[in-house]
């Protein structure tokens, strides 16, 4: 049995990347896992990766512990998909434990060193997928969290909600992300449902690697300076989150996923400790809201 036992979560585009790493390790905790993505075949796109592999591969990581991974193939931009996807769970396990909200469809010209008026409008794409949808699939957790007066939902942000990163498209997100995190965080404080935003340094994925094996030049020393961590490192941080009994007291803040793992006492999959890079990227804005009241006077 695993720390996560008898948990269900859902982590939003993991067929590769954050999701993906993020997913085998909850899976491996113990926990039933639904992973979503659009990628259903391989091949589909230029990167590695299927839904279906990662569910696989969590059921595998998961085989000790009980854990497993369910796939289903959800574009994040559908609405109704996104419905029936939490239906589904609602029917199948009547709960709903852990949300990662990490879902986000990055433009193909992200690192392009151009200004916001010579990228296409297309590129707002971001917000829909990426913010908005990380409201659609909040909205839709929280009906099966509040009424069983319990859960977590973890919004995967970064250092871009505070430094100028990949352009204005970008960086608006990123920022709406953390502050719809906070508030939400206010709204579920009552029943008992933590909300909160973890910062991801360099992440090591499959994306990641191709950028800096093809465009390193145009990257930023701040960012290609940073020695990355594995994908199953912030998975690392959110299982001990999620078995944190002081978890609400977290709740509405942002952190950087290298400090709270060094709290938890977390390293990644080799044993190392990944540096915070507060220093060079800066510093989250929103603190926990059992520390500040946000709402006024």
């Amino acid at each position: 049995m695993g720390s996560l036992s008898g948990k269900v979560a859902l982590v939003t585009g993991a067929s590769r990347g954050i999701g993906r790493g993020i997913a085998l390790v909850l899976a491996e905790q113990g926990a039933t896992v639904y992973v979503t993505g659009r990628t259903v075949n391989p091949g589909d796109y230029y990167l590695p990766g299927t839904v279906g592999e990662t569910a696989e591969e969590c059921t595998d990581r998961g085989r000790d512990s009980g854990g497993s991974g369910i796939a289903v193939a959800c574009d994040h931009g559908d609405d109704d998909a996104v419905a029936a996807l939490f239906d589904r769970i609602a029917k199948e396990q009547g709960r709903l434990d852990i949300l990662v909200n990490n879902a986000f469809l990055l433009s193909d010209d992200l690192i392009e060193p151009k200004p916001f008026w010579e990228k296409p409008l297309s590129n707002m794409e971001m917000w829909d997928v990426g913010v908005r949808s990380n409201f659609v699939a909040a909205w839709h957790g929280a009906r099966i969290m509040a009424p069983q007066g319990s859960g977590l939902i973890v919004a995967i942000s970064g250092f871009a909600a505070v430094t100028y990163t990949y352009g204005v498209v970008f960086g608006t997100a990123k920022s709406a992300v953390d502050r719809m995190a906070r508030d939400m965080a206010i709204e579920l404080a009552p029943h008992n449902v933590a909300s909160v935003t973890l910062w991801q340094g360099l992440t090591l994925t499959e994306k990641a690697r191709d950028n800096l094996a093809r465009m390193q030049d145009r990257l930023t020393q701040s960012i290609a300076g940073q020695k990355g961590s594995s994908v199953e490192h912030p998975g690392r941080v959110i299982a001990a989150m999620a078995t944190d009994p002081d978890i609400m007291q977290r709740s509405g803040g942002e952190y950087i996923t290298a400090e709270l793992a060094q709290h938890y006492g977390v390293t990644d999959i080799d044993g190392t400790i990944v540096p915070s890079v507060r220093a060079t990227r800066g510093s989250p804005i929103w603190r926990p809201i059992s520390e500040v009241d946000y709402r006024g006077k």
